[in-house]
């Protein structure tokens, strides 16, 4: 699945990101990579959670 994410550079350096989809689900990195690498694990880790819930 594909899922739209926000990318903003943070005032003090770094980056936050988060995906509007799935409510809650944020993380942060130091360079746009290191935040996309962060919120993919976010995902992955918010879709098994629910998956768990049921």
């Amino acid at each position: 699945m594909r899922y739209t994410v926000i990318l903003e550079p943070e005032e003090e350096g770094g980056f936050h990101i988060w995906c509007p989809a799935l409510k809650g689900c944020h993380s942060q990195g130091d360079t746009k990579e290191e935040a996309l690498d962060n919120v993919q694990e976010a995902i992955a880790a918010y879709l098994e959670s629910l998956r768990d819930a049921g």
